[in-house]
């Protein structure tokens, strides 16, 4: 149909507003958030603080559906496969969607770019470098010196070989001049408790992870990853800060598959974006010690590609294999 040029501008924002009403309406039924991990953890209390607010937001039932395995591959896997109808949205971080289809190739399951679209970011946290009671320091200046010193203790333990604090350590290694053992644990409580034993001298982990250890005084963080200091841990300083040339964080950020419509897509998005703008929200992720993140589906497909461009050839240098 051939419209008059005035009249164009008002078709074009009725198609806008129907497209958008379409989705809408597909929002009648329930929205699920899928956690390829147990529950307790970062990842799921975030999901679990954002399902509480986007379910008043859009007038919906919105749940938190936990599938663990794999290292959250197994989740990733799943939705891959999810039928357009469905209002699934994956929250998972770098190791499920950079670092895996990077060391698992095809073997992962899924095409972290093919088979899902960016959502929304919902957090970033960085990691953190702390000492245990073996290693009397309390500067990260003195560590290589004493990592000189010691060469046997030039081992890092991390929550899981292959995670994302595993290659923040070789970033460090690097930063430190030295070459890390990277030894691996089940999770951040085995690796905490034999750190604190004296068993491992240093460990790497999220800074959400080692802080409440440090505030007991059971070890001592002696510098983040993060670009600033940590609005929780003013006391201690970034990496930079200590002299290191090394910045680094994690996120976590909502997925779709790419089945679903991109109005959907787009609706979501805008939602999330919206709830996460409230001081309750921003004031529990606070208290989770993670910084909650702003973010539409454009800022946060350029994120992943920013992160994917500095971790790749991390990845791919370390020769890790699962």
């Amino acid at each position: 149909m051939n419209l008059p040029l005035l009249w164009r501008p008002l078709a074009a924002c009725c198609l806008v507003l129907a497209t958008s009403a379409a989705a809408a309406q597909a929002l009648n039924e329930p929205v699920t958030l899928v956690v390829g991990y147990a529950a307790g953890g970062s990842t799921d209390r975030a999901a679990r603080v954002v399902a509480e607010h986007l379910g008043k937001k859009l007038g919906v039932a919105v749940t938190v559906d936990n599938r663990p395995g794999d290292g959250g591959r197994l989740a990733a896997q799943q939705l891959s496969h999810t039928p357009a109808n469905q209002n699934l949205l994956l929250l998972a971080n770098p190791a499920v969607m950079v670092v895996a289809p990077i060391v698992f190739n095809k073997a992962a399951g899924y095409d972290a770019d093919k088979d899902f679209v960016p959502v929304s970011q919902v957090t970033s946290y960085d990691f953190a470098i702390a000492v245990g009671p073996a290693v009397p320091l309390d500067r990260l200046m003195f560590l290589v010196s004493w990592l000189w010193a010691h060469p046997q203790d030039t081992r890092f333990g991390v929550p899981a070989t292959g995670s994302l604090p595993h290659f923040f350590g070789l970033m460090a290694g690097d930063a430190l001049s030295i070459k890390p053992q990277i030894v691996g644990y089940k999770g951040s409580a085995p690796l905490l408790a034999d750190v604190v034993a004296g068993k491992v001298p240093i460990a790497i982990d999220t800074l959400d992870s080692l802080y409440p250890q440090h505030v007991a005084g059971k070890v001592r963080i002696l510098a983040v990853s993060g670009t600033q200091r940590a609005s929780f841990a003013k006391d201690i300083p970034t990496f930079r800060e200590a002299g290191m040339k090394v910045d680094a964080a994690g996120w976590n950020a909502f997925f779709a598959p790419s089945s679903m419509p991109p109005a959907k897509v787009q609706l979501l998005g805008q939602a999330i974006h919206d709830v996460m703008q409230e001081p309750a929200v921003q004031q529990a992720f606070n208290a989770l010690f993670l910084a909650p993140v702003v973010s539409t589906p454009a800022d946060t497909a350029k994120m992943v590609k920013a992160f994917r461009e500095q971790w790749e050839p991390v990845v791919r240098r370390s020769g890790f294999a699962p």
